[in-house]
């Protein structure tokens, strides 16, 4: 049985402790065995040294999310799988400050990410969280920040006398023996859904993390919902209220990349907004950004590019002319196939293919039982300047199932 967690944070509050996590280089998985048979050696307890190659391992894995910051501070699994990145805490923070915010209540404060961008942009933080040991791994987070306090508390109890701002970022996972599992209904989250509602009835300026998946109906009336991107991975669909709201925005896809940051937003309420035509696949494919999907704006895209859906439920664009957008991932249609697995094998075979690459959209077929179908030996087998590479599309139009052969267009965005 793992560890509880409280098991795996404790004995690193101590010198001793603090010191031998201090002490260890990068973790790395394949030298773990040995560095757990010589910390024992060198006379440090098994609960100890499981705790510091466990945290060890954790930081290693916030690094995608916290950077440098990772290295001096204390993650609990489920802590880091819900985490805020930092880039994305930031903006959260700077909404606030925008807004003439002093005093933000972090309620749920979880590891204490989104307290630590508020913090530093010199607001006055009470981060307060109800589990024991995450509350205990925030206070050593925000150790270097003398204007945040944590609490450890019901977030839902809490006195928010003297506060003007409130950031929630509900549990949305249980833990068990057996790792953690994510919970979908609103109402089932810590808080729910309808605390932040009171909050926001009250006229305070409040803030919201929810699930990408969050669907159009469940959104309130009344705030900006604006979904989040990082490098095409979509993280967040952030619920803003009252003073944080922007009063010309209902939603809003923000996408963050390598080359900056890029927002989409529209003022129309869900299911209203600019209809995109429906056209023939040719010119150039156009795969939409997660964010964009999920913040209903395709067909605000397919207009700033000219363009059309190859089907009115399918969320891909084409268009004649090639162009630069951070809203979607260009492709150069080669070739438009009825989808069939027997001519799809020959073609791969005609062609001399070794490396296929299976996007899809709007279908059930799995791209990994097709790639076992159609190439030989059933998976990937080309190396770097050997065999052809190619890529395709799976979708529908209308009720018929086609394969796009595609190639990808480096652009600048």
């Amino acid at each position: 049985m793992p560890n509880a967690p409280q098991d795996q944070i404790a004995p690193l509050l101590t010198p001793e402790g603090w010191d031998l996590l201090a002490s260890l280089g990068p973790y790395r998985e394949d030298a773990s065995f040995e560095l757990n048979s010589a910390l024992r050696k060198a006379g440090h307890s098994p609960e100890l040294v499981s705790a510091v190659l466990t945290q060890s391992r954790l930081r290693t894995r916030a690094e995608a999310k916290f950077g440098e910051f990772a290295s001096q501070m204390l993650f609990t699994q489920a802590g880091l799988e819900q985490a805020t990145r930092l880039n994305v805490a930031a903006r959260h923070a700077q909404r606030f400050a925008e807004a003439g915010v002093s005093h933000v209540a972090d309620l749920g404060c979880g590891l204490g990410a989104d307290s630590l961008a508020l913090a530093s942009l010199d607001l006055t933080v009470t981060a307060v969280e109800q589990d024991e040991t995450t509350a205990a791994c925030a206070t050593v987070n925000l150790i270097p920040f003398p204007n945040a306090t944590v609490v450890h508390a019901d977030a839902t109890a809490v006195p928010l006398d003297g506060i003007d701002g409130v950031w929630l970022d509900p549990a949305r996972r249980v833990t068990s023996t057996s790792g953690t599992t994510r919970i979908w209904d609103p109402e089932a989250f810590s808080p729910p859904l309808s605390f932040v509602e009171s909050l926001a009835e009250s006229g305070m300026a409040v803030g919201v993390k929810m699930g990408p998946g969050m669907p159009h109906e469940s959104v309130p009336q009344g705030c900006e919902a604006q979904w989040v991107s990082v490098n095409g991975d979509v993280t967040e669909v952030a619920l803003w209220f009252n003073a944080v709201r922007r009063a010309d925005v209902r939603r809003s896809a923000l996408v963050l990349g390598p080359n900056g940051a890029a927002e989409l937003a529209s003022a129309a309420d869900f299911g209203a907004g600019p209809a995109a035509p429906v056209g023939p696949v040719a010119g150039y494919l156009y795969e939409p950004d997660g964010a964009v999907i999920r913040a209903g704006l395709v067909a605000d895209v397919a207009q700033e590019l000219g363009g059309h859906l190859v089907d009115e439920h399918i969320a891909y664009i084409c268009a004649p002319a090639l162009a630069d957008t951070p809203f979607a991932r260009a492709y150069k249609v080669l070739d438009v196939m009825p989808y069939n697995v027997k001519a799809l094998k020959a073609w791969v075979k005609q062609e001399g293919i070794t490396v296929l690459d299976i996007k899809k959209r709007g279908t059930a077929v799995t791209p990994e039982e097709l790639r076992k179908q159609l190439l030989p030996g059933g998976r990937n087998a080309g190396k770097k300047g050997a065999g052809k590479t190619a890529t395709l599309v799976l979708t529908r139009i209308g009720e018929d199932r086609v394969a796009i052969v595609v190639e990808p267009v480096a652009t600048g965005t």
